[in-house]
């Protein structure tokens, strides 16, 4: 069971918007010093707050959190302990992710989980749970109209931060899920523009056909490239004869919900709109980025490449490690090696 001050914690973390995983470990097997129940937060830059095992344990739990917060999907980690520990690698090598995988002993796994062997594991078998909780994806909504209050009103009920344009604040950022221009002629290119230049999935205008030309036009003589103009979706949402306010704000909603899962288009009328084809969406934390793995040349271990991972400059790259002892072999296997040359 997750403690009070852990859940503080990942509250603290919802309200600035910060993706994390619960970790919770539902089997172990002794020998090993983590119990069932035990329960941490990984966050999103690989800080581990609590205990889920030792050290060699966490690297596991770190590696596969992250990915979890970058698939924004559950999996079940099991680490199994490996009698065959001690594989050493060639610090010089070109590591693919095939051979990434393979020293990292990543075996067989069934859908929703993955095992792992941990050559640095000297107890017995853990299996941890990984949960992650990502921010709801921020939809930002400019215009104080009908529309734009349907849109808000229903965006809620579909797991979506739907925000007022106000200030600043509330403005466009890298991150968001979509800007939706529902203003009628008011501050509409100014909000398009950032809503563009922060490269957002989705950007939509609520206008007529020809009033959406005359504004694609204004901002194509503004200075605003055509590529970026491709991108705005005009008008905004899926065909459904919609007439009311709260049947435009399903449509267009129903537009930003196939952005998000991965939905090229929302039906096959969309595809001769102005809106470019765009990278799928994955239903994740604002400005997640994939980890960077690295493998422990000493043990084999897979670790993830993050601030305070042990690590030493090699031949022009960092070299990642599990532990100090690693790094402290592989530096003095090197000064030998360059002694006796």
């Amino acid at each position: 069971m997750i403690s009070a001050g852990l859940s503080r914690r990942a509250e603290e973390l919802a309200e600035q918007g910060r993706a994390c995983v619960v970790a919770t470990v539902v089997r172990a097997q002794h020998p090993t010093s983590v119990q069932a129940g035990n329960v941490a937060l990984v966050l999103d830059d690989g800080t581990i707050d609590g205990f889920v095992g030792g050290v060699c344990a966490e690297h596991s739990v770190r590696v596969y959190s992250l990915r979890a917060i970058e698939a924004g999907e559950a999996v079940l980690l099991r680490i199994l302990p490996d009698d065959d520990a001690g594989l050493e690698i060639d610090a010089d090598e070109d590591l693919d992710e095939e051979r990434i995988a393979t020293m990292a002993r990543v075996l067989p796994s069934e859908e929703g989980s993955v095992t792992v062997q941990n050559p640095c594991l000297s107890g017995g078998a853990i299996e941890v749970f990984l949960e992650p909780v990502l921010p709801a994806p921020r939809v930002v909504v400019v215009g104080d109209t009908p529309i734009a209050a349907a849109l808000r009103r229903l965006g809620g009920e579909l797991g979506l931060e739907l925000v007022a344009m106000t200030g600043d604040e509330s403005r466009p950022r890298p991150g968001d899920l979509a800007l939706v221009v529902a203003a009628h002629g008011r501050d509409e290119l100014h909000a398009l523009r950032l809503g563009l230049e922060a490269g957002l999935p989705y950007v939509g205008l609520v206008a007529s056909p020809k009033r959406g030309n005359g504004v694609i036009a204004e901002l194509r003589a503004d200075g605003v490239a055509e590529e970026l103009l491709a991108q705005i979706d005009v008008p905004a949402g899926i065909e459904i004869g919609a007439q009311i306010p709260a049947e435009i704000a399903l449509s267009i909603l129903a537009k930003v919900v196939a952005v998000r899962r991965d939905e090229a288009t929302a039906d096959g009328a969309s595809a001769g709109k102005r809106r470019a084809p765009r990278a799928p969406v994955r239903p994740q934390a604002a400005g997640v980025v994939a980890p960077v793995i690295a493998v422990d040349p000493i043990c084999g271990m897979t670790v993830a490449a993050i601030a305070g991972t042990p690590s030493v400059e090699h031949d022009g790259e960092t070299i990642y490690f599990c532990c100090e002892g690693c790094k402290a072999k592989f530096e003095s296997e090197h000064e030998y090696a360059a002694a006796h040359e």
